[in-house]
C-alpha cells in the first residue's frame, strides 16, 4: 500500500484515488464545522483517506448509541460504588467485581474540558485536573506529598506515605538491598499502589510494575495513576485470585498499603507467593516492620506492632520464604528457587495437584501453598530459569521450551515474534501517529503470546497484555516470562478499569472468539468506555465479521475504514482502523 506525502497531518495514511476526493472534502468540512473544544489538539481524525482496494467493504450503520448522562462520567460497571454496598463486608468482598446483569447501552463521557494527556515522560509528573475533577487526595495526603494541585493541573512530586524524600529515593534505598539493575527483577506488582509513583519511578529502571489498588468511592487513584502513564489496575486482595497467573511477577511490594498480611490464616500472602516467581521478592515498608523504632510516630501500641510484625514473620516462615533483610523500615524475603527444603508448618499443605495455579478468574483463594513444578536438584529453579532482561523479551519462554502450552514451540515462538514485528510495521503505515509518543497506555485484547508488545518494545509504550479466559490454550504466564504484563479477562464483561484509560486498543481475532457467547456490541460500548477521546482502536478479523462489526462502530460515531492485510487483498483476514471522536458531557 503506498504512503502518502510524510508531511501530511493525517493519522491514516492509506491510498488515495480520485473518485473520492469528493468524500474527503466533505469529511474534513464535518470536521471543522464542529465545535473545537478547549484543549483538544488538532488531529484530523475525521479526515480519513479511504483505501481504494476496500472501498467495497462498507456497512450500514446498525442503530445508533446514545450518550450516556453526565453522572456515568467514571462508570466502572464492575466496581460500582453504589451497586457494591449490597455485597459481603467481610474481607472486603464488596470492593471485588460485582458486575451488573443488564450492560449499560449509552457511551460514556468524558468530563467537560478534558484534554489528551501530556505525552510520556512528563505525564509521569502532572496531569489536566480536567481529566480526573478530584481533589481529595491534595487534601488528605497534603502533608505527605503524594500530589498537588496547581492552576489547571495536578502534580505528582514522587512523594508518598512512605517516601518522605520521594519514591526515587526510597527506590535507592531498596536497590542498595537487592539488586533493581541487573536485569534480573523485570516484573512487579504493588499492591494497594496509591497514585502509583513507585511503579512510576521503576519505569526508568526498566522495570515494569502493575500497580493495583481497589476502586475508591471519591480519590480515583488508579485514574491518577493511568492518567500518569503507569499501567494500574483496579483491584483487591479480599476473596478472589488476582487474575495473574503462577510464578508471574519478580518482585511485589507493599508501602503501607493497610492489607491485613497476617490475618485469615496468611491467605493473602500466599496468593502473594503464587504470583511470585521462584526467587522473586516481597518487600513491605511501613507498620509493623521496624516497630521498635518507629512506634510512636506510627500511633500505635508496642504489643499491637509486635504481635503484627510476629504473625506476619510466622506466615512468611509458613510460605518456606527467607527473610534477607530489614533495615529502617523496610524488610525483604524472598521466595525458595524450588521446594526440595521446604518443610510445611502443620497448619498449611501443598494445594492439590487437580489445583490449577494459573486459574484465576473467579477462583477463590487458598490458604494451601501453590506447589512448584519438580525439579531434579536443589539448585535449579523449578518452572526454569528466565533470562536477565532485555534478553527474555526474545528468548523462548521455560513454559513453551519445556512443552507446557499445547501447540506452541520453540519454532513457533520465533515465528510469531518475526510476524507481529512486521504487521506493526504495517499498522504505522496506516496510523502515522503510532510510535511517535502520542499513545501511551496501550490494550491488546487477544494478546496469545504477547507478540504485540514485544513489537512496540523500542515505543515509549506500555501494554496490557490480555488473554481471554475463553482462549484455547492459556498462555499469560509465557507473556510474564517475556518480561510483559498482562490479565485473565472475559470480555463479555466490562474491565476493571475506570472509562478513557486507554490511548490506543488492538483486538486480533476476538470478535470471531465471542460471536456466540455474548453480544458484539457490548464488547464495542466497552470498549468505546475505557479508550480515549481521539484514542485509536485496530481490529483484525475475518472480513466477514470485521463488516458486522463496523455496522456497530458506525453507530458508536468512531471515524473508521477497513484496510487489506499486510499481505495484500487476497488474503480474506482484513484490518479495522477507528478513532473515537472527542466529545464530552454538556
Amino acid at each position: 500500500m503506498a504512503n502518502t506525502d510524510s508531511s501530511s497531518p493525517t493519522i491514516f495514511n492509506v491510498r488515495k484515488t480520485p473518485t473520492f476526493i469528493l468524500l474527503l472534502l466533505l469529511c474534513i468540512a464535518s470536521y471543522f464545522l464542529a465545535a473545537y473544544h478547549q484543549g483538544a489538539p488538532l488531529l484530523t481524525t475525521a479526515s480519513l483517506y479511504l483505501s481504494a482496494s476496500c472501498n467495497h467493504l462498507t456497512a450500514q450503520t446498525s442503530r445508533t448509541f446514545p450518550r450516556c448522562s453526565a453522572n456515568f462520567s467514571e462508570y466502572t460497571p464492575c466496581q460500582d460504588p453504589h451497586r457494591s454496598l449490597g455485597y459481603k463486608r467481610h474481607r472486603m468482598i464488596y470492593r471485588e467485581r460485582h458486575c451488573p446483569e443488564e450492560p449499560l447501552k449509552c457511551r460514556v463521557p468524558a468530563p467537560h474540558g478534558y484534554r489528551n494527556p501530556f505525552p510520556w515522560p512528563a505525564s509521569r509528573d502532572r496531569a489536566w485536573f480536567a481529566n480526573v475533577p478530584h481533589r481529595e487526595l491534595t487534601v488528605e495526603k497534603a502533608v505527605q506529598n503524594w500530589i498537588r494541585f496547581e492552576g489547571e493541573r495536578f502534580v505528582f512530586p514522587g512523594g508518598g506515605t512512605t517516601f518522605p524524600n520521594g519514591a526515587d529515593a526510597y527506590i535507592e534505598d531498596i536497590g542498595k538491598l537487592i539488586n533493581l539493575r541487573d536485569g534480573s527483577i523485570r516484573t512487579a506488582l504493588d499492591t494497594g499502589c496509591g497514585v502509583a509513583s513507585w511503579g512510576a519511578y521503576l519505569l526508568s529502571r526498566n522495570i515494569l510494575t502493575l500497580s493495583m489498588a481497589p476502586r475508591d468511592t471519591h480519590e480515583a487513584q488508579v485514574q491518577f495513576a493511568l492518567e500518569r502513564g503507569v499501567p494500574a489496575l483496579i483491584g483487591i486482595l479480599a476473596s478472589k485470585r488476582l487474575p495473574f497467573p503462577s510464578r508471574a511477577f519478580d518482585m511485589s511490594h507493599c508501602s503501607r498499603c493497610l492489607i491485613p498480611w497476617a490475618e485469615y490464616d496468611g491467605v493473602f500472602l500466599n496468593e502473594v507467593d503464587r504470583v511470585l516467581r521462584p526467587g522473586g521478592y516481597w518487600i513491605l515498608s511501613g507498620p509493623p516492620i521496624n516497630w521498635k523504632k518507629y512506634w510512636k510516630g506510627w500511633q500505635r501500641t508496642e504489643k499491637d506492632l509486635n504481635e503484627e510484625q510476629t504473625k506476619i514473620e510466622e506466615v512468611a516462615k509458613s510460605l518456606c520464604w527467607n527473610k534477607l533483610v530489614e533495615k529502617d523500615d523496610i524488610a525483604i524475603w524472598q521466595k525458595p528457587k524450588n521446594h526440595l527444603d521446604c518443610k510445611l508448618a502443620q497448619k498449611r499443605s501443598f494445594c492439590s495437584a487437580q489445583n490449577d495455579p494459573d486459574k484465576a478468574w473467579y477462583t477463590d483463594m487458598q490458604t494451601c501453598l501453590t506447589r512448584l513444578p519438580e525439579v531434579s536438584n536443589k539448585e535449579e529453579t523449578s518452572g526454569g530459569v528466565v533470562d536477565d532482561w532485555p534478553k527474555r523479551l526474545k528468548s523462548t519462554p521455560p513454559r513453551i521450551y519445556r512443552g507446557t502450552i499445547e501447540g506452541v514451540t520453540d519454532e513457533s515462538f520465533s515465528k510469531n515474534y518475526e510476524l507481529w514485528k512486521k504487521r506493526v510495521s504495517y499498522y504505522k503505515t496506516v496510523n502515522k501517529l503510532l510510535g511517535t509518543g502520542r499513545y501511551r497506555n496501550l490494550l491488546d485484547m487477544n494478546a496469545y503470546l504477547g507478540g504485540f508488545a514485544a513489537a512496540l518494545i523500542e515505543d515509549p509504550v506500555w501494554v496490557m497484555n490480555v488473554v481471554p479466559v475463553q482462549a484455547k490454550v492459556d498462555t499469560l504466564g509465557s507473556i510474564y516470562e517475556r518480561g510483559l504484563i498482562g490479565i485473565y479477562h472475559d470480555w463479555c464483561e466490562p474491565m476493571s478499569t475506570y472509562p478513557r484509560t486507554y490511548d490506543l486498543i488492538h483486538a486480533d481475532s476476538v470478535f470471531s472468539l465471542y460471536s456466540n457467547r455474548c453480544e458484539l456490541e457490548d464488547i464495542l460500548l466497552e470498549m468505546d468506555r475505557i479508550v480515549r477521546p481521539e484514542g485509536c482502536v485496530i481490529i483484525r478479523d475475518d472480513v466477514d465479521m470485521l463488516v458486522r462489526v463496523k455496522s456497530i462502530v458506525n453507530g458508536l460515531e468512531w471515524d473508521s475504514i477497513i484496510v487489506d492485510h499486510e499481505d495484500g487483498h487476497l488474503e480474506k483476514e482484513k484490518v479495522l482502523f477507528a478513532v473515537k471522536k472527542y466529545w464530552t458531557e454538556n
